[in-house]
């Protein structure tokens, strides 16, 4: 993996305007659970499919179904950002990195530091009340024990994440400006099975684009660098590297 982690670092060094897209890959080192790995929250499911009980038509029919689902599987109040977030957040104090967009809802890059986060999936840190709009934190949602409701007008409270039957926010545009300004575009750990995220790549028009995953994407034979590896060690080699360099 060496020589490819020294051409990662030369198209780094050389970039000026990068953007990431980044999935639920990189929070793993954080403690959470991805999706479609061996280990993901997908492959607990027997009896419903991922789109049936992430769907508007759940949260809307069968709120309790859903919600026991959601807390059990989307409480990352306690997680912390890994080296991964931390990069990034170098990244773009260096004004090398320009956005970060992610489809991830556990706020960890916001947590890590960085300013421009684009999160076209949502957050679990916002929450809106479906009758009043009233807000309410992810504290409140995760402590709740039975369907969640409004303390205003007692409407149920709507988790602001993008649910299967549901279209991206306006925050979706901007990422495909964002994607089709970047001299180089960075995905890291994201399968790039959902759409319309995946279809982002499609907008770069730029020099370098690099996909960094553990398994194999439909997206990898228009890359020009693919790393194949466990993010976290490609970090930890990033910066070793750039540690090692700078001594000499």
């Amino acid at each position: 993996m060496t020589n490819q982690i020294e051409k990662l670092k030369k198209i780094i060094n050389e970039s000026n305007n990068i953007v990431v897209l980044s999935g639920a890959g990189v929070s793993t080192d954080s403690g959470l659970k991805d999706f479609r790995s061996e280990n993901g929250i997908y492959k607990t499911m027997n009896q419903i499919t991922p789109e049936e009980m992430l769907s508007l038509s759940m949260f809307q029919n069968h709120p309790k179904e859903f919600y026991d689902f959601y807390r059990k599987n989307f409480n990352c109040l306690d997680a912390k950002p890994n080296q991964t977030h931390l990069y990034l957040k170098k990244l773009e104090d260096e004004g090398k990195l320009k956005a970060i967009i992610t489809q991830n809802i556990d706020g960890l890059h916001t947590k890590a530091g960085n300013k421009n986060v684009l999160e076209i999936h949502g957050s679990i840190y916002r929450n809106y009340c479906t009758k009043c709009h009233a807000f309410y934190d992810a504290k409140m949602i995760f402590d709740s024990i039975e369907i969640p409701y409004c303390q205003k007008c007692g409407g149920i409270i709507k988790p602001d994440v993008v649910l299967y039957e549901e279209s991206l926010p306006s925050c979706y545009e901007k990422s495909i400006q964002f994607v089709q300004d970047a001299d180089t575009l960075i995905v890291i750990g994201t399968s790039l099975k959902v759409e319309p995220a995946s279809s982002l790549i499609k907008f770069f028009q730029g020099t370098n684009l690099v996909i960094i995953n553990n398994e194999k994407t439909s997206y990898d034979c228009l890359a020009d660098l693919v790393i194949h590896e466990n993010l976290s060690q490609v970090i930890f080699q990033l910066t070793s590297s750039s540690v090692d360099n700078s001594k000499t």
